[in-house]
This record gives C-alpha cells, sequence and structure tokens, in this order.
C-alpha cells in the first residue's frame, strides 16, 4: 500500500527516453488508499483512450502528483540517461507532500533523490504509484508531441510521437532536423554530420 501509519511513497517513471525528438517526461505520484484507481498497469500495455480515461482519475484521486519535463537542450547537454535522473529528482521535489520513500522504476537510483528510495525493475507493472505515474509521463508527453505537429509539420510528431519509425527516419531525411531533435542521437547526429560535409 502507498500509506501504512502515515508512511507515503511515491512512484516514480518517465516516458521518452527513446525518441529522437522531444523532451523526456518524468511523473512521481502518492496514490491515495482511500480512493482506490481501477486499471492501473504499465502505461505501455495500456490503449492510449485507456491512459486517457484514467489521466483524470490519476490527477483528481493522488495525494500527490507531479510532471516535469527535460527539455531537449538539457538531454543534449548532459546525455538521456542523467537527463531523466535529474527528472526524477526534480519530479519527486515537486510533490506537495514529501514523501517518505521513492519507489523508482528500473534498476538505478537518481543520486539526488530528496527521500530514500528503491529502484524496482518492471515496476510499472507491479507497484500501483509506478503505474500512475508510467500513465502521467506517457500522456503528458503524448500530448506535447501533438501539439509539435502544428509547429513542426511534415514529421508526423502526433502519430510516432519522436520515436524512430520509418516515417519519421525518412522525414527527418527529407526536411533536416527541428529544433526539437535531439542533436545529440546518431541519427540525428550523423545526418547534421553529412549535411555540414555537404
Amino acid at each position: 500500500m502507498p500509506i501504512e501509519d502515515g508512511f507515503l511513497r511515491a512512484g516514480v517513471d518517465e516516458a521518452g527516453r527513446g525518441p529522437l525528438a522531444g523532451p523526456v517526461a518524468v511523473a512521481a505520484v502518492i496514490l491515495d488508499p482511500r480512493r482506490p484507481i481501477d486499471g492501473l498497469d504499465d502505461s505501455k500495455k495500456l490503449s492510449e483512450k485507456k491512459r486517457e480515461a484514467l489521466y483524470p482519475l490519476i490527477m483528481e484521486r493522488a495525494l500527490a502528483c507531479c510532471v516535469v519535463l527535460v527539455e531537449v537542450e538539457e538531454i543534449d547537454r548532459i546525455n538521456i540517461f542523467q537527463a531523466t535522473m535529474v527528472g526524477m529528482c526534480r519530479a519527486v521535489a515537486g510533490l506537495v507532500h514529501r514523501p517518505h520513500e521513492a519507489l523508482v522504476d528500473g534498476n538505478r537510483l537518481p543520486p539526488g533523490l530528496p527521500c530514500p528510495g528503491r529502484a524496482i525493475v518492471g515496476g510499472d507493472a507491479l507497484e500501483p504509484s509506478i503505474s500512475a505515474a508510467s500513465i502521467l509521463a506517457k500522456v503528458t508527453r503524448d500530448r506535447l508531441m501533438a501539439s509539435l505537429e502544428a509547429h513542426f509539420p511534415g514529421y508526423g510528431f502526433a502519430e510516432h510521437k519522436g520515436y524512430p519509425t520509418p516515417a519519421h527516419l525518412e522525414a527527418l531525411e527529407r526536411l533536416g532536423p527541428c529544433p526539437q531533435h535531439r542533436r545529440s542521437f546518431a541519427p540525428v547526429r550523423v545526418l547534421l554530420e553529412r549535411l555540414a560535409c555537404s
């Protein structure tokens, strides 16, 4: 349970480590056991419709939640792994209630967490609070990537959300990188190097 005798546990997860474009989103959630939410699971196992339905329930019923975006410039400066670690610390620090423990999806704990933490491999399918965090991060990022379609038309961000699909790679080759592309990621970096030499 997230709360035992006043003990607050925050679930922490991210969305968007693998894409070639856009920020990485990180969420932290403290669930309220008095207001359970049915259907929580790893966001990747849920349909977009189900994630969108769960999002407002989590926002309404959680004791606390915080979603942060680590932008492309910071990802390129410190690398995606470090950007994710930094985002996790910011998300936990941004909760209105300070948790006694953070449950982090994965096998690494970010240094500098503002509370003790536990890394749980596959935690987004095992711990409801991590599931909730994964849903908030995924929905937030997907919505943002869809909105970028209007600013950077032709890349298909609304469909592939920045992931390196064949359609995205073709658009990248045809149009070149936009400001939301991660320059440190190999397909973008190689293309820029090639353009610089041509």
